[in-house]
């Protein structure tokens, strides 16, 4: 019988004080069962950034980690909670049988200089990966130029995670690696061996009236939807919802553009959202925040709080079923800051959700500036968005 992963996780919420801490680490250590620990998961709170080097030393040590990854967070996740805007850190431990882990910073040096797939594949040490785990600094990386880089070095595989968030007045964050402490560029876990990754990625939208094909375009400017003017038809889409829909709707539209083409029916997670920046109705256009192209088939969506928990419920049972059984060794959320109480008035929305469909499974994560997710083949960079990274057997993908 294959030997079972497992993961526990928890929340510690007191202040900088290294004997607690030191109990603390090793009490959650004790807890694990039997197995070695493959990985760690950490994310703190801005207060602990003075004390960053010496609190990554103290979990290494006392909870027994020989590898630890993870970055701040202005709130953060564990298992079933949602601690928003208190002071504390989140730890997660994950026993990983048969995982290929390896770890590294990467920098904004770097994105400049990658010239082809060849440079990160060479850069990383990393050929074979079933997926990577990242946490990126939002305000010294290119993350628009990073993260097409490595879906053409590793086609497929899915880049999962979000950006660090921390003190947004002075613009400062931090990655962990191991020991280290960055306040640039971003951290890095590839997932390989007999672990995969499993993305789900809730973009916290309901579709509105019919699917459409985009007939002119250019740029990020849309002028014909099905060869009619792209503003009569957003206007047409609008007027056609009753006058609940309509209420709702307003100032909540988004558009939400198919990635893959070749799926018979879409639904949901087959559409990447994107904002409805503008619409002209002199000229019968519509600007739209990310690129699109001719014969791209396009839904307009709606965003409000009933939208993203039935988008996340739905994901989320849609998962659990596609696991036919097989156990999830673990779990990371990567929340947008602009969800949680913000959303839907209370706290502990997603990762009850996350622990509902799947039981405890040691879940781990934080609030982003910016979520990290595949839609389809490729990764993109997301908003309003709940980016969930699931440890599962390989065998499962």
């Amino acid at each position: 019988m294959p030997e079972s992963g497992h993961s526990i996780a928890a929340h510690y919420d007191g202040a900088f004080d290294v004997d607690a801490l030191e109990d603390w680490a090793a009490q959650l250590r004790d807890n694990f069962p039997g197995d070695e620990v493959s990985l760690g998961l950490v994310f703190t709170s801005p207060q602990f950034f003075g004390q960053a080097v010496e609190l990554l030393e103290i979990l290494r040590v006392h909870a027994r980690i020989p590898l630890l990854v993870g970055c701040s967070g202005g709130s953060l996740v564990a298992n079933a909670r949602e601690v928003e805007q208190a002071p504390g850190l989140t730890l997660a431990l994950h026993h990983l049988p048969g995982a290929k882990l390896e770890a590294l910073h990467f920098s904004q040096s770097q994105v400049d200089e990658a010239d082809s797939p060849e440079y990160w594949l060479e850069a990383t040490g990393v050929e074979d990966t079933n997926g990577w785990l990242t946490f990126v600094d939002p305000f010294n990386l290119n993350a628009e130029a990073w993260l097409p880089q490595w879906n053409a070095s590793w086609p497929g595989k899915p880049v999962i995670g979000g950006f660090a968030s921390g003190t947004l007045a002075d613009q400062t964050s931090q990655v962990y690696l191991n020991g280290e402490v960055y306040d640039e560029g971003g951290v890095a876990l590839s997932v390989g061996g007999g672990v995969a990754l499993q993305s789900v990625i809730s973009q916290g939208c309901t579709p509105i009236g019919e699917t459409w094909t985009i007939t002119r375009v250019e740029q990020n400017i849309i002028f014909e939807i099905g060869n009619r003017p792209a503003y009569e038809v957003l206007n047409e889409t609008f007027e056609n919802l009753s006058d609940t829909g309509k209420e709702k709707t307003r100032g909540n539209l988004f558009v939400g553009l198919v990635v893959n083409e070749y799926v018979e029916e879409f639904h949901r997670g087959d559409f990447l959202i994107r904002n409805l920046i503008g619409a002209d109705p002199d000229t019968g256009s519509i600007a739209v925040g990310g690129t699109v192209r001719v014969g791209q088939t396009l839904q307009f969506q709606r965003r409000d709080a009933r939208a993203a928990g039935e988008d996340m419920d739905e994901l989320m049972h849609r998962a659990s079923e596609s696991l036919n059984g097989n156990p999830v060794y673990g779990g990371c959320l990567c929340c947008c800051t602009g969800r949680g109480k913000n959303l839907f008035g209370a706290s502990d929305h997603d990762a009850g959700l996350v622990q509902h469909h799947l039981g405890d499974i040691g879940l781990s994560g934080f609030f982003c500036n910016g979520e990290i997710g595949p839609i389809g083949n490729d990764n993109f960079l997301h908003g309003y968005t709940a980016s969930l990274a699931l440890f599962v057997g390989a065998e499962t993908q």
